[in-house]
């Protein structure tokens, strides 16, 4: 039996992509629109007080493409506060013109890979600047679940802790090369969700997801071992403009 990786295992994480019934919402009068984006808006500020006090992290981005028209990136320390962050959206008066598209549930990850000394991991500042972090607020957003191909003679299991540390290691020099352009949070799902893990990339250059997976495609724990879900890419949807983006 190979060994199974350890993970160090920091903030539970929510991808909420929503598509918006605009239909419905241009029927509404200017004055229940203003109020619903008014409430909105507070829920927003909730979530900045929480992340100015690292207690947490969000991200919202409209989203390119047919797939959904928003996305809400949470991270928190329990999964409770993410169900009770959800609930709160769903009883806002935006949420009823806000359908479900698409939803993913991770908890923020890093594994034993890469090789640890004796010190406790969840003390070393840039452990937990990973396993706690403060998400960016980059122009664009690229988002997509993977799983890790269990067939054959290309079984990522079957592979001894040697190899997969080496093939990880290569790996990982690839994206070296994007660092401080790309920022990557790798969200672990085993258990929690469809896939095994959440991938999400930030950039001011949305080229630049493009030219890092393509890349990344050729080397070989990709081109053996990668599966992977739908793409979601998407531009960022700051305070300021959200009522104009919620103007009809």
């Amino acid at each position: 039996m190979s060994e199974a990786a350890q993970t160090l295992d920091g903030w539970y994480c929510l991808h909420d992509f929503r598509t918006i019934d605009w239909s419905a919402w241009k029927t509404l009068p200017n004055e229940e629109r203003e109020a619903a984006i008014s409430e909105f808006l507070a829920l927003i500020d909730q979530w900045e007080t929480t992340e100015s006090e690292k207690q947490g992290s969000h991200a919202v981005y409209t989203i390119v493409g047919q797939k959904a028209d928003i996305l809400f990136m949470i991270l928190r320390p329990t999964l409770d506060e993410l169900h009770e962050i959800e609930t709160a959206l769903n009883k806002t008066k935006l949420a009823d013109y806000l359908l479900p598209a698409y939803s993913y549930v991770s908890v923020v990850e890093l594994s034993n890979y890469l090789a640890s000394g004796s010190e406790d991991p969840y003390q070393i500042p840039e452990v937990r600047r990973r396993l706690y972090p403060i998400l960016p607020k980059t122009n664009y957003i690229c988002f997509y679940p993977m799983d890790k191909r269990r067939q054959g003679n290309d079984n990522w299991y079957m592979l001894s802790m040697e190899q997969r540390r080496e093939l990880m290691r290569a790996h990982g020099m690839t994206g070296r090369k994007y660092a401080g352009k790309v920022t990557q949070i790798i969200t672990g799902s085993v258990g929690l969700d469809d896939f095994e893990w959440g991938v999400t990339l930030f950039s001011d250059d949305a080229l630049l997801f493009k030219k890092l997976v393509y890349e990344m495609r050729f080397d070989e724990v990709s081109a053996r071992f990668g599966e992977f879900g739908s793409f979601f890419v998407g531009t960022r949807l700051s305070v300021e403009k959200v009522p104009s983006f919620f103007h009809v």
